[in-house]
């Protein structure tokens, strides 16, 4: 009994160690205070209201997820053809391609930055939006190799050599064999690819045009000035928004695993 309520209540220290930083968060984003840690007595919606008036802080979020979608598609393509070459190559060539394709995701993140930074501005891009897709494409392609790579290490080869037996044409049977049995991780690394690329603060800072902004270099932007910029307020509404999209997307994941697991185990 003693050993159930000590468990439990670590559980419930660790939660609220995690989450009580966010529910104060969501509970500023309804309160009518100009500054964090100070509360006011009104409470009610007007940031929200300040948020989708704020045209500034809507185009930097439409920037941002344009950003993300572009890069992750891209991410999601050529970390796809990639782990299909490493694993149809040989063992020894396969190795020395993982480790490779490892690099960037060992590497400070820093490094990263200023490296693509100066091979853009070498090959004359500069600080353009060109630079920033790259430096994108280089921060989340790792991550889509990793995830494709255990699914095609689970697929059976017998399949594809099944498909050619048939008469079909290697690119054929690429995509009506391979990639529908691998098309789990290339979902998972894409949007594990999105993820990160909304959340990337250095590589965006080092490479973006000086007119462009993200989330990530905005919210920066507005708090280095000491939390006085007049933008400030409604960045809390906008970080609630967030939140709960995360969550909702958690749960609703988290229930159509249970589905389709319901259902195999009908099966």
């Amino acid at each position: 009994m003693v050993k159930k309520l000590f468990s439990g209540g670590y559980v419930i220290l660790i939660l609220l160690i995690l989450y009580a930083p966010i529910m104060l968060l969501v509970a500023y984003s309804f309160n009518m205070s100009r500054e964090i840690g100070i509360w006011s007595d009104e409470w009610g919606f007007s940031l929200y209201g300040e948020l989708i008036r704020n045209e500034d802080i809507m185009m930097t979020v439409a920037n941002t997820f344009i950003l993300a979608i572009v890069s992750s598609v891209l991410s999601s393509v050529l970390g796809t053809i990639g782990a299909i070459g490493m694993f149809y190559s040989k063992q020894r060539a396969r190795k020395a391609l993982n480790g490779i394709t490892q690099i960037p995701i060992i590497n400070a993140e820093i490094v990263t930055a200023i490296s693509i930074a100066l091979v853009c501005t070498m090959f004359a891009f500069g600080r353009s939006y060109a630079s920033l897709l790259i430096g994108h494409v280089v921060l989340t392609f790792p991550f889509v190799v990793l995830s494709v790579m255990p699914k095609l290490k689970q697929m059976d080869n017998n399949l594809y050599e099944a498909a050619l037996d048939l008469g079909a044409t290697p690119t054929k049977a690429l995509f009506t064999v391979i990639i529908p049995e691998i098309l789990p991780g290339i979902l998972s690394g894409f949007l594990l690819a999105i993820n990160l690329s909304l959340d990337d603060y250095i590589i965006t800072t080092f490479t973006k045009p000086a007119t462009f902004d993200t989330i990530s270099t905005y919210v920066f932007d507005a708090y280095a000035r000491g939390g006085k910029s007049s933008s400030v307020p409604a960045l809390r509404a906008l970080s609630t928004i967030i939140f709960i999209f995360m969550i909702l997307f958690v749960v609703i994941r988290y229930v159509i695993s249970n589905r389709k697991a319901a259902k195999k185990e009908r099966k």
